[in-house]
Formats: C-alpha cells, structure tokens, sequence
C-alpha cells in the first residue's frame, strides 16, 4: 500500500490515533514516557473479511528519540469480549484489538508460509526447506511480553515477533538458521521468518520481523530449574550442596556441554575474527568507562573500584590474539530450556535495547560464559533477599552454602564447557574476569534503579571480585 493510500484510509487514520495512549502501557514498548507522534510507515492488508487484518509498522517519537514499532491490528465491527485485555479502542468501522491476540488473525498470518511463503504488501515470508507449517492450529499468545511477543501454535511451532524494529538481519533469525542449517541439536529449528520493508524520512528499510520455529515441548526454564535446586539447599541448612537431592552440578555440566557445542558450531558457520592487543585496550577502556559509569549511580562501588581496575587492567598484559566470533550476547540462566532432549538454547537476539550493529559484533565466547556465571550466582542468592533477612539464626549458614552451590555449578559449567571441546574458560583468566566485573557492576547499577531489594546479590560478587589476584 503506497503511502498516499494509507494517508486517505480513515480507519487506519483513526487508528493510529488510539495508538499514542495505548502504546505506553504495553509492556513490550520502551519506556513510559508520554508519546509525541505515531505515524504509520507501513500499511499491509492481511485479511480482507471480518475482522480486517491490517499489518502496520509505526514510526513513535517521544522524548526526541523516534522508533519503528509492530503493531498488527484487526478490526471487528462488534465489541469481542474475548479480546477486552487487548482492545486498542473504537472507531467509526468498529473495534480495534492487537491482531496477535485474535485466533481468527494469527491462523490466517500462519498460512502465508505455506508453499515456501510469500510476499504480501511489504512483507515477505520465508520458509525454510521441509519445515512443516502447522496450518489449522489455534495460536495463543503467551503470557510473558518483554521486547517482543510470541505465539504458541499448539505444542507444534512459536512465532516470535519482534516488537521494536531495528533495520537489518535480526541476529536470533541470522543464527538460528546458520545452526539449523548445519544440524545442531541444541536449539530449536528455524521454520520460516518474516521479512519487512517501510520508507521514512531517512530512506528505504528493510528489516526481520518475526521468526516462526519449533516449539519446545516439555521444556523446563533453566532458572526454574535451578531455583528448585536452590531451594532445596536452602530447606536442608546444615547439608552441602552435594549433598542434597536437588543438587543441580549434573545439570550445569551438561549446560556447559551445550553451550560448548553451540559456540564450535556457531565459530564453524559464521563469522569469526580476533582480538588483537589494540582490540584488548579498547575494550578495557570501555570496560572502565562503564565502571566510572556506575559509579555515578551506585556510590557504594567506590571503595572496590581500585581492585576491579587493577583486574579489568590485566587485560592490557594479554601477549596473544584473542579469537572472536558471534555470540548469544545475553546468556543467563533463562535463556535455557531443558527439554526430554538436552539443554536448548534459546533467544539469540541479543539485548534488543542495543543497536543491531553492536549486537552482531564479533566477541570472544568468554563473554556467554561469564553471564551464565553471574546467573548462577543470582539463582543462588536471590531467596536470601525475598525469603530472608540478616537478622534471621540460619541468615550466616544459608549464605554459606549459596556460595558454595554457586562455586560447585561454576565450576561444573565450566567442566561441561570444556568437554565439549571449546577449550576451558578459566584459563583466560583475565579476560573471565573482566567480563564478569563488567556484567556484575552493570548489575549492581540495574538493581539500584529498578530493584533496590536485590542489590546485595551483585554486590557480594563485585566484593569477591575484586578480592581475586590480578
């Protein structure tokens, strides 16, 4: 639909009205803040009968900053009492709700992957070879919305769509297929993904917009998992983390087992690199800058920043080439699914809020270890923070043994990582801990805003930390 054609459609005009209040309280939008402008930038019709499915792409500026957003819509002439917890509002043709909540919308967005997919409008659809689409499963949305929404079509295939649109090839679509492609077993195969265009100001754009794959079926959260096993510990005070029935070392070995495989394979089919000592400097520059950073919001830091420079400096006196490749970019025990199968890797996009171009930037498969790392310890502190307080008698022995259930899965992750043949992690030492001081004092600052009650937890690792030898 050329734009000349969307300015005169009065229910695409109306709608976007709607949009500018509705936008702020979804959880996926980023950031809160009142909206200036909304205006479409792309119109695709995907359904002609009742409801009217329409496919858009909005452009919003707030606070100076403008953003590209997704927001499928389909609009019933009557009020849906099924979809009141997703209804945008009305206008003069009807009801306007979020398309990816409407079963009616959603079968018929599927069965434009049928035949190899598609192209419709500005979208384009792609099918992988052999991937089987299940047309005729009802979709429903799953509960949880962060940056982006996915739809489960029975326990057959989940479709992610990409909520904030960045131009490009988005890394979870990119690596996803590269891995498919090649045969590993430690993610999901990629079925198909869909592609858009839309013209602003600045040009032509093209970008991913949504990746269909196959669903998971008796997957189990990694932070879940570990949780369980926390708790457990936690009910059996006086027991070491090996020996409660809980104990999650088994698990966490086999995790780094994964993680190993998926980083070879991911060095075997997309691009690698290294960093030189020029590289090294640079990133210890950034790594410090962040530090001073936080500093400014988390004033307790101070009294610590003398040895984690002094750490974060021993990346200088690396006198070897350090090899570089894709990575997850924000690895952490929930982005694991433990499935009948193994461990899967999931959600490879990275941290949406970056710039596309620093999430597909080359970096050493240290940086994955050490998040997974941090995780552990969050999932071995966290119950001291909502379950207990100093003042309680097992505060002292409970704390002792979270750091112990978090050295043991450590090291376990580690063991795992290296069977696999990726090479063992704690032999880079300074490049570990930099990375780890890097994520932990991020950490400390993000709980500080967000969730003051938690930040203990980062804390005790900025303090262990900077106890280490350089």
């Amino acid at each position: 639909m050329t734009m000349e054609e969307i300015d005169v459609d009065e229910t695409l005009a109306e709608a976007v009205l709607l949009l500018r209040d509705w936008l702020t309280h979804q959880r996926w939008f980023g950031g809160r803040s009142a909206v200036d402008d909304v205006h479409i930038v792309s119109a695709t019709l995907l359904r002609d009968d009742e409801p009217r499915v329409w496919h858009l792409l909005v452009e919003v500026r707030r606070d100076g900053h403008h953003d590209t957003y997704q927001v499928p819509l389909a609009i019933h002439r009557d009020l849906q009492d099924r979809l009141d917890h997703v209804h945008v509002g009305q206008v003069e043709a009807g009801h306007v709700y979020d398309a990816l909540h409407d079963k009616i919308a959603t079968e018929a967005l599927l069965e434009y992957f049928l035949d190899g997919g598609r192209r419709v409008g500005d979208l384009t659809f792609h099918t992988e070879p052999g991937a089987e689409i299940p047309v005729g499963e009802s979709a429903l949305a799953l509960p949880v919305e962060q940056s982006n929404t996915s739809l489960a079509y029975g326990d057959v295939a989940l479709l992610k769509v990409f909520r904030r649109v960045q131009p490009g090839l988005n890394p979870d679509v990119e690596v996803h297929a590269a891995l498919t492609r090649e045969g590993c077993g430690y993610v999901a195969p990629l079925l198909g993904w869909v592609d858009g265009r839309w013209t602003t100001a600045g040009g032509d754009h093209h970008a991913s917009l949504a990746m269909l794959q196959t669903y998971l079926t008796t997957a189990s959260d990694g932070w879940a998992l570990a949780a369980a096993s926390v708790r457990d510990l936690y009910a059996e005070g006086d027991l070491h983390a090996d020996e409660v029935g809980g104990d999650f070392a088994a698990e966490a070995h086999r995790l780094g087992e994964a993680t190993g495989h998926v980083h070879k394979t991911m060095a075997e089919v997309l691009p690698t690199g290294q960093f030189s000592a020029s590289d090294l400097a640079a990133r210890t520059d950034l790594i410090l800058r962040r530090l001073d950073q936080a500093v400014g919001v988390v004033p307790e830091l101070e009294p610590y920043m003398p040895r984690l420079r002094t750490q974060v400096n021993a990346l200088r006196r690396v006198d070897h080439p350090v090899p570089t490749q894709r990575v997850h970019g924000d690895y952490h025990l929930g982005q694991v699914l433990r499935t009948v199968m193994g461990w899967k890797l999931v959600d490879f996009e990275g941290e949406p809020a970056r710039p596309l171009t620093e999430r597909t930037t080359l970096d050493s498969p240290i940086r994955d270890v050490a998040g997974m790392l941090r995780s552990f310890d969050y999932a071995a502190r966290y119950l001291l923070i909502t379950d207990y307080d100093h003042n309680h008698p097992a505060y002292d022995q409970i704390s002792y043994r979270a750091t112990e259930w978090a050295e043991r899965n450590r090291d376990a992750f580690c063991d795992g990582y290296t069977q696999a043949g990726a090479g063992d992690p704690r032999l880079h030492a300074a490049l570990l801990t930099a990375y780890e001081i890097d994520k932990a004092v991020y950490e400390v600052a993000y709980e500080a805003r967000y969730r003051p009650s938690w930040l203990p937890i980062p804390m005790t690792a900025v303090e262990r930390l900077a106890s280490q030898e350089a």
